[in-house]
């Protein structure tokens, strides 16, 4: 059989990549579905919620609105955006050092082609971190991480990073995300004012990925950008707290000693993408504005995926699933190690194999681990607990006061696809070898 040659002429950098980890699980789903296939979807990490009805309806009276807007965002929704994070997460920010971009993914993107330097990312990391660098040939270092640290990198860990390469003024930029995709966890303030100092110290740059800060399930987020306001870029966006992922609106803001790279980074936007989508960006002022109504939203929200998570890690455990409590998102990080024996025995020593007999054996989607940057034989994968319907979750919630607890038979009423998926991974983790 002959293979297809590659054209000499495509990017070595992107030679053999394919579709993100996440878009491809999403796209396999909607195949099997189509096959009449009942798949518990945990693979793509979409909001289950809908989109708050009054940001639908500011997007519904701003759908005339036209015009190419300022390649760093329209400026009220800059200077709301400020505003937003100096209440939310009391940090120093102006509208000047605002950027508003289709997706932070996007800018996350752009950012590494304006920095020259290195990029550092914690093991385990979001899917698309290190295909960006590859794709603009930057070189990227790996901070590992374990479940014994809780999957967080600490002082000691970024300290002996940076001692490796034996350079202590190259440039750098730290790539940290919490709470985390892929794990749902967060830093404590005292972890996060440790890694500032470590951070100052180095002159390191800090890209803060805090695009599910507002979905900490106690509401207790905090930006290391109060202990490292001069070097700390916060990224946000509407994506995910807001359940608006098919919007397409990122956001970072940037200290004043950062300006040189935000202003470089709106060149770059200007000559590729021009700007964010008008109706988008008039829709999302009332959004970051974040009134009482979109307030008690995410408090419900909090809420739900705090009952089933709870659900969720009982479950697994009780199967011998390591899993930590999640902080925030809606993401959980599976360790099978203490499985390993029994899952060898079915021939499964990857945590590739194992994502792939358990969607083929059991009708689960999730990932392996080894998309997130953990080595390939090590037996973890991420899963995303949002095959639920939102919107009547959301309402049942809103039955009940907020400062009550949800039954206990909520999850099992309203989340049942994905209590029925926590019990098919359990269920499969337990089976034995088939005889010879």
């Amino acid at each position: 059989m002959m293979t297809e040659k590659v054209p000499v002429s495509l990017n070595l950098n992107v030679r053999g990549m394919g579709l993100s980890a996440t878009l491809a699980i999403k796209e396999r789903c909607r195949a099997l579905a189509a096959e009449g296939k009942n798949v518990i979807d945990f693979g793509l990490g979409q909001s289950p919620f809908p989109v708050p009805d009054s940001v639908v309806e500011a997007l519904r009276v701003a759908a005339p609105e036209k015009d190419y807007l300022p390649v760093k965002g329209l400026p009220a929704l800059r200077e709301t955006i400020a505003e937003f994070h100096r209440k939310t997460d009391k940090v120093e920010a102006t509208s000047d050092n605002v950027i508003v971009g289709p997706g932070s993914k996007e800018l996350m993107f752009i950012l590494q082609v304006a920095f020259y330097g290195e990029i550092l990312l914690p093991s385990p990391c979001w899917v698309s971190y290190i295909p960006q660098s590859r794709i603009i040939g930057r070189n990227h270092h790996l901070i590992d991480s374990s479940l014994e640290t809780q999957w967080k990198i600490t002082p000691e860990s970024l300290r002996a990073m940076i001692a490796d390469v034996n350079d202590d003024d190259r440039p750098r930029l730290l790539i940290l995300n919490y709470p985390s995709n892929p794990t749902g966890l967060s830093y404590t303030e005292r972890e996060l004012k440790e890694l500032a100092e470590v951070s100052r110290k180095y002159r390191l740059i800090v890209l803060s990925d805090e695009i599910y800060g507002q979905l900490h399930h106690d509401g207790n987020h905090v930006s290391i950008g109060r202990f490292y306001p001069e070097g700390t870029i916060v990224s946000s966006g509407l994506s995910k707290w807001c359940g608006a992922g098919g919007w397409r609106l990122g956001t970072f803001v940037f200290p004043p000693d950062l300006k040189w790279l935000c202003d470089a980074m709106a060149a770059i936007a200007s000559e590729t993408y021009t700007s964010v989508c008008a109706p988008i960006q008039y829709a999302a002022i009332h959004a970051f504005r974040t009134d009482v109504v979109i307030e008690r939203y995410l408090w419900h929200a909090r809420r739900i995926l705090t009952a089933l998570a709870d659900c969720s890690v009982a479950t697994l455990r009780a199967a011998g699933v390591q899993v930590p409590k999640p902080e925030g998102g809606f993401y959980l990080f599976l360790d099978f190690s203490t499985l390993r024996d029994r899952l060898e025995r079915r021939g499964i020593r990857t945590s590739a194999k194992l994502c792939q007999l358990l969607l083929d054996e059991a009708g689960v989607a999730m990932l392996p681990g080894s998309s997130f940057a953990r080595p390939a034989n090590e037996l973890t994968a991420r899963l995303s607990y949002v095959d639920f319907d939102g919107a009547r979750a959301l309402s049942a919630s809103e039955t009940i006061p907020l400062d009550e607890s949800l039954p206990a038979d909520f999850c099992e009423h309203n989340c049942d696809r994905v209590l029925d998926g926590m019990r098919r991974i359990a269920d499969w983790a337990q089976r034995e070898a088939p005889s010879a």
